[in-house]
Protein backbone atom coordinates (compact mmCIF):
# COMPACT_ATOMS: atom_id res chain seq x y z
CA UNK A 1 0.00 0.00 0.00
CA UNK A 2 1.47 3.78 -0.84
CA UNK A 3 -0.33 6.32 0.66
CA UNK A 4 -0.51 9.93 -1.03
CA UNK A 5 -1.90 12.99 -0.41
CA UNK A 6 -2.27 14.72 -3.57
CA UNK A 7 0.39 13.79 -5.51
CA UNK A 8 -0.59 13.20 -9.03
CA UNK A 9 2.43 13.64 -11.28
CA UNK A 10 1.55 10.87 -14.29
CA UNK A 11 5.00 9.55 -14.38
CA UNK A 12 5.43 8.56 -10.69
CA UNK A 13 1.64 7.28 -10.69
CA UNK A 14 2.93 4.80 -13.43
CA UNK A 15 6.37 4.40 -11.87
CA UNK A 16 4.23 3.22 -8.69
CA UNK A 17 1.81 0.73 -10.75
CA UNK A 18 5.04 -1.01 -11.79
CA UNK A 19 6.53 -1.30 -8.94
CA UNK A 20 3.16 -2.21 -6.41
CA UNK A 21 2.84 -4.91 -9.30
CA UNK A 22 5.78 -6.36 -9.12
CA UNK A 23 6.01 -6.15 -5.05
CA UNK A 24 2.16 -7.76 -4.69
CA UNK A 25 3.46 -10.91 -6.62
CA UNK A 26 6.89 -10.98 -4.67
CA UNK A 27 4.33 -10.90 -1.09
CA UNK A 28 1.98 -12.66 -2.40
CA UNK A 29 -0.87 -10.90 -2.32
CA UNK A 30 -4.14 -10.62 -4.04
CA UNK A 31 -3.15 -6.81 -5.21
CA UNK A 32 -1.06 -3.77 -4.85
CA UNK A 33 -3.01 -0.37 -3.60
CA UNK A 34 -2.31 3.41 -4.31
CA UNK A 35 -4.42 5.75 -1.55
CA UNK A 36 -4.80 9.01 -1.91
CA UNK A 37 -6.05 11.63 0.73
CA UNK A 38 -3.91 9.75 3.69
CA UNK A 39 -1.08 11.71 4.69
CA UNK A 40 2.05 9.07 4.55
CA UNK A 41 3.48 7.93 8.08
CA UNK A 42 0.86 9.51 10.19
CA UNK A 43 -1.90 7.47 8.29
CA UNK A 44 -4.17 10.71 9.11
CA UNK A 45 -7.53 11.16 6.90
CA UNK A 46 -6.91 14.24 4.58
CA UNK A 47 -8.72 13.87 1.61
CA UNK A 48 -7.46 14.72 -1.73
CA UNK A 49 -8.04 17.32 -4.84
CA UNK A 50 -6.83 14.34 -7.07
CA UNK A 51 -9.31 13.31 -9.63
CA UNK A 52 -8.42 10.58 -12.06
CA UNK A 53 -11.03 10.01 -14.40
CA UNK A 54 -10.79 13.96 -15.27
CA UNK A 55 -6.93 13.87 -15.28
CA UNK A 56 -5.61 13.96 -19.30
CA UNK A 57 -1.98 13.69 -20.61
CA UNK A 58 -2.74 15.70 -23.66
CA UNK A 59 -6.11 14.35 -25.22
CA UNK A 60 -5.55 11.73 -23.53
CA UNK A 61 -6.86 10.32 -19.91
CA UNK A 62 -5.08 9.25 -17.52
CA UNK A 63 -5.94 5.69 -17.16
CA UNK A 64 -5.72 5.37 -20.72
CA UNK A 65 -2.56 6.38 -20.20
CA UNK A 66 -0.53 4.85 -17.66
CA UNK A 67 -2.12 1.27 -19.73
CA UNK A 68 -0.62 2.04 -22.50
CA UNK A 69 2.52 2.44 -21.14
CA UNK A 70 2.78 -0.69 -18.95
CA UNK A 71 3.57 -3.50 -20.09
CA UNK A 72 2.38 -6.51 -19.88
CA UNK A 73 -0.84 -4.94 -19.62
CA UNK A 74 -2.71 -5.44 -16.33
CA UNK A 75 -6.03 -5.00 -14.99
CA UNK A 76 -6.36 -1.77 -12.49
CA UNK A 77 -9.38 -0.91 -10.64
CA UNK A 78 -9.83 2.94 -10.00
CA UNK A 79 -12.40 4.06 -7.03
CA UNK A 80 -13.28 6.96 -5.53
CA UNK A 81 -15.52 8.26 -2.75
CA UNK A 82 -15.81 10.27 0.34
CA UNK A 83 -14.95 8.78 3.98
CA UNK A 84 -16.42 11.58 6.95
CA UNK A 85 -16.73 14.14 4.07
CA UNK A 86 -13.01 13.53 2.67
CA UNK A 87 -12.31 12.63 -1.07
CA UNK A 88 -9.87 9.67 -0.99
CA UNK A 89 -9.09 7.73 -4.11
CA UNK A 90 -7.97 4.34 -4.40
CA UNK A 91 -5.83 2.43 -7.39
CA UNK A 92 -5.84 -1.32 -7.28
CA UNK A 93 -3.58 -2.77 -8.90
CA UNK A 94 -2.99 -6.84 -10.16
CA UNK A 95 0.20 -8.63 -9.33
CA UNK A 96 2.47 -9.06 -11.74
CA UNK A 97 1.81 -13.02 -13.76
CA UNK A 98 4.36 -13.90 -15.54
CA UNK A 99 7.19 -11.55 -16.00
CA UNK A 100 7.56 -8.55 -14.04
CA UNK A 101 5.66 -5.52 -14.93
CA UNK A 102 7.51 -2.41 -16.41
CA UNK A 103 6.21 1.43 -16.96
CA UNK A 104 7.56 2.75 -19.92
CA UNK A 105 10.79 0.95 -20.41
CA UNK A 106 11.64 0.24 -17.03
CA UNK A 107 10.82 -2.47 -14.18
CA UNK A 108 10.14 -1.35 -11.23
CA UNK A 109 9.80 -2.56 -7.45
CA UNK A 110 8.73 -2.08 -4.04
CA UNK A 111 11.45 -1.93 -1.51
CA UNK A 112 10.48 -1.12 2.24
CA UNK A 113 8.94 2.45 1.62
CA UNK A 114 10.81 3.02 -1.38
CA UNK A 115 9.91 3.25 -5.20
CA UNK A 116 13.28 1.10 -6.91
CA UNK A 117 14.23 -0.29 -9.91
CA UNK A 118 14.34 -3.59 -10.24
CA UNK A 119 17.70 -4.12 -11.46
CA UNK A 120 19.29 -2.84 -8.86
CA UNK A 121 18.05 -5.75 -6.55
CA UNK A 122 18.82 -9.24 -8.60
CA UNK A 123 18.16 -10.96 -5.50
CA UNK A 124 14.19 -9.51 -5.89
CA UNK A 125 14.03 -10.40 -9.32
CA UNK A 126 15.52 -13.79 -8.78
CA UNK A 127 13.15 -14.27 -6.61
CA UNK A 128 10.12 -12.76 -8.69
CA UNK A 129 11.43 -15.14 -11.75
CA UNK A 130 11.29 -18.08 -9.32
CA UNK A 131 7.72 -17.45 -8.31
CA UNK A 132 6.33 -17.09 -11.54
CA UNK A 133 7.65 -20.34 -12.51
CA UNK A 134 5.97 -21.89 -9.33
CA UNK A 135 2.69 -20.44 -10.01
CA UNK A 136 0.38 -22.43 -12.63
CA UNK A 137 -0.99 -20.61 -15.23
CA UNK A 138 -4.09 -22.12 -14.22
CA UNK A 139 -4.55 -20.41 -11.12
CA UNK A 140 -3.49 -16.44 -12.68
CA UNK A 141 -6.22 -14.50 -13.60
CA UNK A 142 -7.28 -14.16 -16.77
CA UNK A 143 -9.57 -11.27 -15.66
CA UNK A 144 -9.58 -9.44 -11.99
CA UNK A 145 -12.27 -7.26 -10.45
CA UNK A 146 -15.28 -8.63 -12.93
CA UNK A 147 -18.92 -7.71 -12.25
CA UNK A 148 -21.15 -10.98 -11.52
CA UNK A 149 -23.22 -9.60 -14.58
CA UNK A 150 -20.28 -9.60 -16.76
CA UNK A 151 -18.65 -13.12 -15.30
CA UNK A 152 -22.27 -14.48 -17.02
CA UNK A 153 -21.31 -12.67 -20.19
CA UNK A 154 -17.65 -13.70 -20.59
CA UNK A 155 -17.91 -17.23 -19.62
CA UNK A 156 -20.29 -19.83 -21.32
CA UNK A 157 -21.61 -21.12 -18.32
CA UNK A 158 -24.24 -23.25 -19.52
CA UNK A 159 -22.18 -25.25 -21.84
CA UNK A 160 -19.49 -25.08 -18.44
CA UNK A 161 -22.58 -26.80 -16.93
CA UNK A 162 -23.52 -29.07 -19.16
CA UNK A 163 -19.64 -30.45 -20.24
CA UNK A 164 -19.36 -31.17 -16.53
CA UNK A 165 -22.09 -32.74 -15.88
CA UNK A 166 -23.71 -30.44 -13.12
CA UNK A 167 -27.72 -29.48 -13.52
CA UNK A 168 -27.91 -25.88 -14.26
CA UNK A 169 -28.96 -24.27 -10.52
CA UNK A 170 -31.96 -21.92 -10.78
CA UNK A 171 -30.04 -19.17 -9.14
CA UNK A 172 -27.31 -17.03 -9.38
CA UNK A 173 -25.61 -17.73 -5.64
CA UNK A 174 -25.30 -21.52 -6.45
CA UNK A 175 -24.11 -20.69 -10.14
CA UNK A 176 -21.17 -18.88 -8.66
CA UNK A 177 -20.88 -21.34 -5.95
CA UNK A 178 -20.32 -24.04 -8.57
CA UNK A 179 -18.41 -21.99 -10.76
CA UNK A 180 -15.85 -21.30 -7.96
CA UNK A 181 -15.34 -24.62 -6.61
CA UNK A 182 -13.71 -25.78 -10.08
CA UNK A 183 -12.21 -22.91 -10.07
CA UNK A 184 -13.23 -21.13 -12.99
CA UNK A 185 -13.73 -17.95 -10.83
CA UNK A 186 -12.44 -16.53 -7.67
CA UNK A 187 -14.94 -14.31 -5.32
CA UNK A 188 -13.45 -10.90 -4.45
CA UNK A 189 -15.59 -8.68 -2.81
CA UNK A 190 -18.32 -5.94 -3.59
CA UNK A 191 -20.29 -9.09 -5.72
CA UNK A 192 -16.89 -9.01 -8.07
CA UNK A 193 -14.53 -12.24 -9.22
CA UNK A 194 -11.51 -12.87 -10.70
CA UNK A 195 -11.67 -15.04 -14.03
CA UNK A 196 -9.31 -17.51 -14.49
CA UNK A 197 -6.88 -18.36 -16.60
CA UNK A 198 -8.22 -21.88 -16.74
CA UNK A 199 -11.96 -20.55 -16.56
CA UNK A 200 -11.08 -18.61 -19.66
CA UNK A 201 -9.23 -20.69 -22.19
CA UNK A 202 -11.79 -23.72 -21.82
CA UNK A 203 -15.04 -21.88 -21.48
CA UNK A 204 -14.82 -18.77 -22.53
CA UNK A 205 -17.23 -17.06 -24.58
CA UNK A 206 -15.45 -15.22 -26.97
CA UNK A 207 -11.21 -15.76 -26.05
CA UNK A 208 -10.54 -12.34 -27.62
CA UNK A 209 -12.33 -10.51 -24.80
CA UNK A 210 -9.41 -11.58 -22.90
CA UNK A 211 -6.39 -9.54 -24.01
CA UNK A 212 -3.86 -12.11 -22.64
CA UNK A 213 -5.35 -15.00 -23.91
CA UNK A 214 -6.33 -13.93 -27.46
CA UNK A 215 -3.53 -15.30 -29.20
CA UNK A 216 -3.47 -19.05 -27.89
CA UNK A 217 -6.69 -19.59 -30.02
CA UNK A 218 -6.36 -22.68 -31.91
CA UNK A 219 -5.98 -21.78 -35.53
CA UNK A 220 -6.35 -24.19 -38.22
CA UNK A 221 -4.56 -23.36 -42.03
CA UNK A 222 -5.31 -25.00 -45.28
CA UNK A 223 -2.83 -25.08 -47.40
CA UNK A 224 -2.92 -25.11 -51.43
CA UNK A 225 0.01 -27.80 -51.84
CA UNK A 226 2.65 -29.80 -49.73
CA UNK A 227 3.97 -26.79 -48.71
CA UNK A 228 2.91 -23.11 -47.18
CA UNK A 229 4.00 -21.40 -50.40
CA UNK A 230 -0.03 -20.59 -50.82
CA UNK A 231 -2.76 -20.91 -48.13
CA UNK A 232 -6.48 -21.44 -49.19
CA UNK A 233 -7.17 -20.24 -45.95
CA UNK A 234 -7.34 -19.40 -42.58
CA UNK A 235 -9.76 -20.00 -39.50
CA UNK A 236 -8.56 -18.68 -36.12
CA UNK A 237 -10.89 -20.39 -32.80
CA UNK A 238 -13.20 -17.99 -30.87
CA UNK A 239 -14.65 -20.05 -27.61
CA UNK A 240 -12.81 -21.35 -25.20
CA UNK A 241 -10.98 -24.96 -25.71
CA UNK A 242 -14.00 -27.02 -24.01
CA UNK A 243 -17.00 -24.73 -25.44
CA UNK A 244 -15.44 -25.27 -28.89
CA UNK A 245 -13.66 -28.37 -29.05
CA UNK A 246 -16.52 -30.49 -31.24
CA UNK A 247 -16.99 -27.39 -33.66
CA UNK A 248 -12.89 -27.10 -34.11
CA UNK A 249 -12.86 -31.05 -34.63
CA UNK A 250 -15.71 -31.12 -36.84
CA UNK A 251 -14.24 -28.00 -38.94
CA UNK A 252 -10.86 -29.84 -39.54
CA UNK A 253 -12.39 -32.79 -40.84
CA UNK A 254 -14.95 -30.78 -42.80
CA UNK A 255 -11.75 -29.41 -44.62
CA UNK A 256 -9.84 -32.81 -45.42
CA UNK A 257 -9.98 -34.90 -48.85
CA UNK A 258 -11.41 -37.41 -48.97
CA UNK A 259 -11.60 -41.15 -51.43
CA UNK A 260 -14.54 -42.22 -52.81
CA UNK A 261 -15.11 -46.09 -51.94
CA UNK A 262 -17.41 -48.63 -54.08
CA UNK A 263 -18.62 -51.73 -51.79
CA UNK A 264 -21.62 -53.59 -52.84
CA UNK A 265 -22.52 -51.14 -55.82
CA UNK A 266 -22.89 -48.22 -52.94
CA UNK A 267 -20.61 -45.15 -52.88
CA UNK A 268 -19.65 -43.18 -49.87
CA UNK A 269 -16.78 -41.11 -48.98
CA UNK A 270 -13.70 -41.81 -46.76
CA UNK A 271 -11.43 -39.38 -45.43
CA UNK A 272 -7.98 -39.85 -45.23
CA UNK A 273 -7.80 -39.25 -41.58
CA UNK A 274 -8.94 -40.95 -38.66
CA UNK A 275 -11.46 -38.77 -36.65
CA UNK A 276 -10.32 -40.02 -33.39
CA UNK A 277 -6.27 -39.93 -34.51
CA UNK A 278 -7.07 -36.31 -35.19
CA UNK A 279 -9.31 -36.06 -31.88
CA UNK A 280 -6.41 -37.36 -29.72
CA UNK A 281 -3.73 -35.08 -31.38
CA UNK A 282 -5.85 -32.29 -31.00
CA UNK A 283 -6.82 -32.37 -27.30
CA UNK A 284 -3.00 -33.08 -26.64
CA UNK A 285 -1.60 -29.53 -28.23
CA UNK A 286 -4.46 -27.75 -26.06
CA UNK A 287 -3.47 -29.54 -22.53
CA UNK A 288 0.07 -29.77 -23.05
CA UNK A 289 0.55 -26.69 -24.26
CA UNK A 290 3.44 -23.97 -22.82
CA UNK A 291 1.27 -21.23 -21.97
CA UNK A 292 3.63 -19.21 -20.64
CA UNK A 293 5.24 -19.08 -24.21
CA UNK A 294 3.63 -15.65 -25.64
CA UNK A 295 2.63 -14.96 -29.04
CA UNK A 296 1.68 -18.21 -29.97
CA UNK A 297 -0.79 -21.04 -29.69
CA UNK A 298 -1.93 -24.20 -31.43
CA UNK A 299 -2.07 -24.59 -34.63
CA UNK A 300 -3.79 -27.15 -37.38
CA UNK A 301 -2.09 -26.99 -40.66
CA UNK A 302 -3.39 -29.70 -43.38
CA UNK A 303 -1.84 -30.20 -46.64
CA UNK A 304 -2.09 -32.12 -49.56
CA UNK A 305 0.04 -34.86 -48.17
CA UNK A 306 -0.11 -34.83 -44.60
CA UNK A 307 -1.67 -33.12 -41.32
CA UNK A 308 0.77 -30.94 -38.69
CA UNK A 309 -0.60 -30.16 -35.25
CA UNK A 310 1.86 -27.79 -33.30
CA UNK A 311 1.54 -26.35 -29.81
CA UNK A 312 4.10 -23.72 -28.17
CA UNK A 313 6.63 -25.67 -26.04
CA UNK A 314 8.67 -29.09 -25.66
CA UNK A 315 7.33 -31.96 -24.05
CA UNK A 316 8.10 -33.32 -20.95
CA UNK A 317 8.62 -36.47 -22.05
CA UNK A 318 10.89 -37.80 -25.15
CA UNK A 319 8.95 -37.95 -28.04
CA UNK A 320 10.04 -41.57 -28.74
CA UNK A 321 8.43 -42.37 -24.89
CA UNK A 322 4.64 -41.08 -26.04
CA UNK A 323 3.17 -44.27 -26.20
CA UNK A 324 4.38 -46.39 -23.41
CA UNK A 325 5.33 -43.43 -20.88
CA UNK A 326 2.29 -42.11 -18.34
CA UNK A 327 1.31 -39.04 -19.21
CA UNK A 328 2.92 -35.68 -17.83
CA UNK A 329 1.03 -32.55 -18.00
CA UNK A 330 2.54 -28.94 -17.37
CA UNK A 331 -1.33 -27.74 -16.64
CA UNK A 332 -2.86 -30.34 -14.20
CA UNK A 333 -6.05 -28.51 -13.57
CA UNK A 334 -6.59 -27.86 -17.57
CA UNK A 335 -6.15 -31.34 -17.93
CA UNK A 336 -8.14 -32.72 -15.45
CA UNK A 337 -11.12 -30.81 -16.17
CA UNK A 338 -11.04 -31.99 -20.07
CA UNK A 339 -10.51 -35.51 -18.90
CA UNK A 340 -13.85 -34.98 -16.90
CA UNK A 341 -15.22 -33.88 -19.87
CA UNK A 342 -13.75 -36.63 -21.47
CA UNK A 343 -12.02 -34.64 -24.05
CA UNK A 344 -9.00 -35.74 -23.62
CA UNK A 345 -7.70 -39.93 -22.21
CA UNK A 346 -7.71 -40.09 -18.63
CA UNK A 347 -4.96 -43.41 -18.97
CA UNK A 348 -2.32 -41.71 -21.18
CA UNK A 349 -3.82 -44.16 -23.93
CA UNK A 350 -4.00 -41.58 -26.28
CA UNK A 351 -0.97 -41.63 -28.66
CA UNK A 352 -1.79 -45.38 -28.44
CA UNK A 353 -4.84 -44.85 -29.98
CA UNK A 354 -3.12 -42.67 -32.95
CA UNK A 355 -0.70 -45.06 -33.84
CA UNK A 356 -3.28 -48.02 -33.87
CA UNK A 357 -5.39 -45.98 -36.54
CA UNK A 358 -2.61 -45.46 -38.44
CA UNK A 359 -2.30 -49.37 -39.26
CA UNK A 360 -5.92 -49.53 -38.93
CA UNK A 361 -6.25 -47.12 -42.35
CA UNK A 362 -2.84 -48.41 -43.91
CA UNK A 363 -1.23 -45.33 -43.56
CA UNK A 364 2.44 -44.08 -42.82
CA UNK A 365 3.45 -43.83 -38.88
CA UNK A 366 2.76 -41.04 -37.73
CA UNK A 367 5.92 -38.94 -36.41
CA UNK A 368 6.64 -36.65 -33.43
CA UNK A 369 8.97 -33.60 -33.48
CA UNK A 370 10.10 -31.16 -31.58
CA UNK A 371 12.06 -27.56 -31.87
CA UNK A 372 13.52 -25.24 -29.30
CA UNK A 373 10.14 -23.82 -28.68
CA UNK A 374 7.28 -26.17 -30.39
CA UNK A 375 5.87 -29.86 -30.26
CA UNK A 376 4.47 -31.29 -33.90
CA UNK A 377 2.81 -33.72 -34.54
CA UNK A 378 2.35 -35.00 -38.18
CA UNK A 379 -0.12 -37.43 -39.37
CA UNK A 380 0.39 -37.81 -43.01
CA UNK A 381 -1.72 -39.67 -46.29
CA UNK A 382 -1.76 -42.55 -47.81
CA UNK A 383 1.75 -43.54 -49.41
CA UNK A 384 2.84 -46.38 -51.50
CA UNK A 385 5.11 -48.85 -49.49
CA UNK A 386 7.68 -48.12 -52.21
CA UNK A 387 7.68 -44.36 -51.86
CA UNK A 388 8.20 -44.37 -48.35
CA UNK A 389 11.93 -43.52 -47.03
CA UNK A 390 14.24 -45.70 -44.67
CA UNK A 391 12.88 -42.87 -41.93
CA UNK A 392 9.19 -43.48 -42.88
CA UNK A 393 9.85 -47.58 -42.49
CA UNK A 394 12.06 -47.63 -39.39
CA UNK A 395 9.41 -45.38 -37.69
CA UNK A 396 7.09 -47.77 -38.75
CA UNK A 397 8.77 -50.68 -37.50
CA UNK A 398 9.22 -49.15 -33.89
CA UNK A 399 6.14 -47.85 -33.27
CA UNK A 400 4.57 -51.39 -34.22
CA UNK A 401 6.97 -52.76 -31.90
CA UNK A 402 5.79 -50.58 -29.34
CA UNK A 403 2.04 -51.18 -29.89
CA UNK A 404 2.56 -54.36 -29.41
CA UNK A 405 4.46 -54.77 -26.71
CA UNK A 406 2.31 -52.38 -24.30
CA UNK A 407 -0.84 -54.84 -25.86
CA UNK A 408 1.20 -58.02 -24.45
CA UNK A 409 2.80 -59.20 -27.43
CA UNK A 410 5.98 -58.91 -29.55
CA UNK A 411 7.03 -57.59 -33.28
CA UNK A 412 7.52 -60.00 -36.04
CA UNK A 413 8.97 -60.51 -39.47
CA UNK A 414 5.45 -61.57 -40.10
CA UNK A 415 3.60 -59.01 -38.43
CA UNK A 416 6.18 -56.14 -39.83
CA UNK A 417 4.69 -57.37 -42.99
CA UNK A 418 0.81 -57.36 -42.28
CA UNK A 419 1.80 -53.91 -41.01
CA UNK A 420 3.33 -52.41 -44.20
CA UNK A 421 1.39 -54.53 -46.49
CA UNK A 422 4.32 -56.61 -47.67
CA UNK A 423 3.36 -60.27 -49.29
CA UNK A 424 5.07 -62.46 -47.78
CA UNK A 425 7.84 -63.76 -50.87
CA UNK A 426 9.09 -60.29 -49.80
CA UNK A 427 9.89 -61.16 -45.86
CA UNK A 428 13.09 -60.26 -46.35
CA UNK A 429 12.30 -56.52 -47.16
CA UNK A 430 10.69 -56.50 -43.89
CA UNK A 431 13.90 -58.21 -42.11
CA UNK A 432 16.23 -55.42 -43.72
CA UNK A 433 13.73 -52.99 -42.21
CA UNK A 434 14.17 -54.69 -38.83
CA UNK A 435 17.90 -54.63 -39.18
CA UNK A 436 17.60 -51.08 -39.85
CA UNK A 437 15.59 -50.28 -37.08
CA UNK A 438 17.92 -52.52 -34.52
CA UNK A 439 20.96 -50.25 -36.18
CA UNK A 440 19.30 -47.25 -34.88
CA UNK A 441 19.02 -48.84 -31.64
CA UNK A 442 14.99 -48.34 -31.64
CA UNK A 443 14.26 -51.98 -31.02
CA UNK A 444 16.16 -55.33 -29.75
CA UNK A 445 15.60 -59.39 -30.27
CA UNK A 446 13.86 -60.64 -27.34
CA UNK A 447 13.80 -64.40 -28.48
CA UNK A 448 12.78 -67.00 -30.86
CA UNK A 449 14.89 -68.61 -33.67
CA UNK A 450 16.19 -66.62 -36.87
CA UNK A 451 12.56 -68.08 -38.47
CA UNK A 452 10.69 -66.75 -36.06
CA UNK A 453 12.79 -64.07 -34.01
CA UNK A 454 10.76 -61.73 -31.61
CA UNK A 455 11.50 -58.12 -31.30
CA UNK A 456 10.78 -55.17 -28.35
CA UNK A 457 11.26 -51.82 -28.34
CA UNK A 458 14.46 -50.73 -26.65
CA UNK A 459 13.03 -49.08 -23.44
CA UNK A 460 10.97 -52.61 -23.18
Amino acid sequence: MEFKHNNADPVQIGEYVSALSNAATLHRQKNGYILWGIEDGSHELLGTTFRPRSQKIGNEELENWLLRLLTPCIDMQIHEGDVDGKHVVLFAIQPASHQPVRFKDTEFIRVGSYKKKLKEYPEKERALWDIFSDTPFESCAAATGVSSDDVLVLIDYTSCFKLLGHPLPDNREAIFERLASEKVVVPQSGDRFDITNVGAVLFAADLTQFDRLARKAPRVIIYKGDNRTETIKEQVGIHGYAVGFEGLVSYINDQLPQNEQIEQALRHQVRLYPELAIRELVANALIHQDFRLTGTGPMIEIFSNRMEITNPGQPLIDTLRFIDEPPRSRNETLAGLMRRMSICEERGSGIDKVITQAELFQLPAPDFRTTPSHTIAVLFGPIPFSEMNRQDRIRACYQHACLLFISGKQMTNSSLRRRLNIEQKSHPIASRIIGDTIEEKLIRKSGGSRKDARYVPFWA
